[in-house]
């Protein structure tokens, strides 16, 4: 006889989940990222007074030529801004759960991603210096992109022999 298998629930764990980057939704089923897409869309349509003044104070700052995506999706995960090139999410605090925000936030550090969290109040109250803030972190984030870079190995660009091909025959 074979052996049945039966399908168990396991207790929840303080670890992040981990996300794994390969393909459309970091493998993550198709119907769902379609939804997660719709709500971001949704999200952007009608933001909340925090998230617009946020908005209009990232477009009236010297970014550097970086761009933040407003209700960006990001593995399972729709964050409030993202810079993907910077690696950089920018959250406001409202009334989500903790305990659901802090995992959300192990797992996009887990892939790199530095999560800025700033209250919704703080940024109702002064725009224009939560969005310094947020210039402040892109700026490190710049110089920690810029050292990385420095420190890795350089690529080797010499181009030796190719392989893979015959060699080419002298015509006459």
């Amino acid at each position: 006889m074979t052996e049945r298998k039966t399908l168990s629930v396991t207790a929840p764990s303080d670890e992040a989940p981990a996300l794994k980057k390969k393909g459309r939704g970091w493998q993550i089923d198709d119907k769902r990222l379609d939804v997660l897409h719709e709500r971001a869309r949704e999200m952007r349509r009608h933001p909340t007074e925090a998230q617009g003044a946020l908005a209009v104070a990232l477009s009236a700052m010297d970014t550097g030529g970086f761009t933040f995506r407003r209700q960006d999706v990001i593995g399972s995960a729709i964050v409030d801004f993202a810079c993907k090139p910077l690696m950089l999410v920018v959250e406001l605090e409202g009334d989500e759960d903790a305990a659901f925000t802090s995992t959300r936030d192990k797992s996009l550090a887990e892939v790199g991603y530095r999560v800025l969290r700033l209250p919704a109040a703080d940024v109702l109250a002064n725009p224009e210096g939560a969005a310094a803030a947020v210039v402040d972190v892109m700026k490190e984030r710049w110089h920690e992109k810029q050292a990385r870079r420095r420190a890795a190995p350089p690529r080797d660009r010499s181009h030796g022999p190719r392989t893979g091909r015959p060699p080419r025959r002298d015509q006459d």
